[in-house]
């Protein structure tokens, strides 16, 4: 594990000028799961399964020196649930032993910390309704329709709220001329997966570096959002973001989220561990080191956990 950390790290601080195009062959071959630390997983797992309808795959604990060793923590003692929703996943951790700081309450959409799952509907009314009457604390004041003034974005409707924990979390409906084509077929279900987790970062080209230069992730997509609809939808105001979209070969994106204005985002601090509810980690498949797991930091700080296989 030491050995793919240390491998990482220096060839992140080899890297000079963005590359043209990712390594032939990627590190990562996919995007497994998002995972979400939480306070009470109970709660948690009553939340995603009744308010949107994820279904509990498995529940187990961990402890031990390999857990110790790989978050860092001395005492580590977890229990961890896997969730499905349609094709994408998800892992709820709560640290049994030591237990760490809740979500900062005066959090906002542009700090570095930041991170969601973009959880996609088949009608953006009936989903809105449900997460009212579960009571589910709003960020936008409504789901937002972007602009047709921005062609990659507009005709997108979406909203922002809040999980149990305070963990922000994005509904997304897609026009029939944007999102993946699985996302407009015919289904019965309202929630029906995740396209991808979104991140703020401090600059999109050092943090494309790292996801496609060093992780041999494709950029899949840009956009340039600005306008009332997206002050509301982050409850930012003045919002005006540089958004870049990243896929491995499956699995959900990770979309960069660079912050033109305002530029007040606060950084991940320094002290942060893994068992803070505000940590989230991309787990990804690595290629090479069977078996093997590292927890690696990106430019800004937010966790990936590589699986090797």
């Amino acid at each position: 594990m030491r050995l793919l950390a240390l491998i990482l790290t220096s060839f992140w601080l080899a890297l000079g000028p963005v590359a043209a195009t990712p390594s032939p062959t990627p590190l990562v071959s996919a995007v497994d799961a998002i995972g979400i630390t939480v306070a009470d997983i109970d709660r948690s797992v009553a939340f995603y399964r009744d308010v949107l309808g994820f279904e509990r795959l498995d529940d187990t604990r961990v402890a031990g020196a390999m857990w110790e060793r790989l978050y860092r923590i001395p005492g580590a003692r977890l229990r961890v649930v896997r969730m499905r929703l349609g094709e994408e996943r998800i892992e709820l951790v709560q640290w049994l032993t030591p237990r760490g700081r809740p979500v900062p309450p005066d959090s906002r959409s542009q700090d570095r910390w930041f991170q969601h799952i973009a959880i996609i509907v088949s009608d953006m009314d009936q989903a809105y309704l449900r997460l009212r009457r579960h009571g589910v604390l709003h960020i936008s004041p409504a789901p937002q329709r972007l602009p047709d003034s921005n062609p990659a974005a507009g005709g997108i409707r979406a909203f922002y709220f809040k999980d149990p924990d305070g963990h922000p979390l994005e509904l997304l409906q897609f026009p029939p001329d944007k999102g993946q084509a699985r996302w407009h077929h015919p289904s019965a279900r309202v929630f029906l997966g995740i396209d991808h987790t979104a991140i703020v970062i401090g600059d999109t080209d050092t943090s494309v570096r790292f996801y496609r230069d060093v992780l041999g992730m494709r950029v899949a997509g840009e956009s340039w959002n600005s306008g009332i609809e997206q002050e509301r939808l982050n409850d930012v105001a003045g919002a005006r973001l540089r958004i870049t979209t990243l896929r491995a070969a499956a699995g959900p994106a990770v979309e960069l989220l660079e912050y033109l204005h305002p530029r007040d985002g606060r950084v991940v601090p320094p002290d942060a561990r893994a068992n803070d509810l505000a940590r989230w980690q991309t787990i990804v498949t690595s290629q090479g080191g069977q078996g093997r797991v590292v927890v690696v930091g990106d430019p800004d700080g937010h966790a990936l956990q590589l699986r090797g296989r």
